[in-house]
């Protein structure tokens, strides 16, 4: 794959290293909600490696190509359905964080993919061993093309998944 250029701007605007994040993104939808997943070392390791292997979009349904770990410029496709009938999503991933308490990526939409903007999966371990999984996401239709028509479509979809993703760490 050639480097395509993002749909949107800035990259890592979802800041997954950061505890907080900017409010006002003109034009985005701005999205964010944590659940706790769990406490513990045991559950702070499981979540760490299946964040950072794609492990939210694999157990929400989709297949990752190349199915492997999680690096900044690198470039993926995701893909969700059946045959004739899938959505394939390319995308780049902008943002790695991996530290003692917070671990997670961000990757922003390329040209071809259904929406634009940029979503987060990270997990964060609390003082307290609590561990829990935030998802972050800036969405605005895609900059052309048809599935800019079915934007109120997708997101009623990405409702969908979203709540599969906040799911998916849970053991």
């Amino acid at each position: 794959m050639g480097m395509q250029a993002l749909t949107y701007a800035p990259a890592g605007a979802t800041c997954p290293a950061e505890s907080g994040w900017a409010d006002e993104f003109g034009g985005f939808r701005r999205f964010e909600t944590s659940v706790v997943i769990g406490r513990g070392e045991r559950v702070w390791e499981e979540a760490r490696q299946a964040v950072l292997c794609w492990g939210v979009k694999q157990r929400s349904g989709f297949r990752v190509v190349p199915d492997s770990r999680v690096v900044v410029g690198a470039e993926y496709r995701v893909s969700v359905g059946w045959g004739p009938l899938s959505v394939h999503e390319p995308v780049r991933v902008v943002a790695v964080v991996d530290n003692e308490d917070r671990c997670g990526f961000a990757y922003g939409t390329l040209p071809g993919h259904p929406v634009c903007g940029e979503e987060a999966f990270v997990v964060h371990r609390r003082p307290d061993g609590i561990v829990e999984f935030t998802l972050r996401s800036l969405t605005k239709p895609a900059p052309a093309g048809y599935w800019r028509r079915l934007f109120p479509i997708l997101l009623v979809a990405q409702r969908h998944y979203r709540r599969r993703y906040l799911r998916a760490l849970l053991s």
